[in-house]
């Protein structure tokens, strides 16, 4: 990825930040942790790897703000269980589901449409990338103290 791509995606996060938070958020180490590591890796064009950790932060933010200490409940029930606005928890289930397809692969002999047309996948992969980048800001700057 060239520096201007890079430089790019820095000002998108940084133009989200500056729109969406209004006041302060307290955010765990542990979501600030991963969201730091998407940061870096969205920036880097280190698209799965952002994807995860993008999802990481957004499950931990959940279960920060929402979820029962110690439970083991997954994103899934974590999204249905939050007070987020469904058209919020519509889009957080679409990343998730996305990033399900990366990470449990059904049938990794099934690699043709990836070998084909691998420019089609990277570019896919970019869009929900930075969608779920979007959606991490929403995500943590719904409890915000103004």
């Amino acid at each position: 990825m060239n520096a201007g791509v890079m430089d790019e995606r820095e000002r998108l996060l940084l133009a989200w930040d500056d729109e969406l938070l209004l006041g302060g958020v307290v955010l765990s180490e542990w979501s600030s942790f991963l969201i730091q590591d998407a940061d870096v890796a969205y920036c880097a064009g280190a698209d799965l790897a952002a994807l995860l950790a993008a999802q990481a932060a957004m499950e931990s933010h959940l279960m920060y703000e929402y979820g029962d200490r110690g439970s083991t409940r997954g994103f899934a029930d974590l999204i249905e269980r939050s007070p987020l606005a469904r058209e919020l928890k519509d889009r957080l289930h679409d990343i998730r589901r996305y990033r399900n397809r990366w990470v449990h692969v059904r049938n990794p002999q099934e690699d043709q449409a990836l070998i084909d047309e691998p420019d089609r996948h990277r570019s896919e992969l970019a869009d929900m990338t930075t969608r779920a980048m979007r959606l991490l800001r929403e995500v943590i700057y719904q409890e915000q103290c103004l």
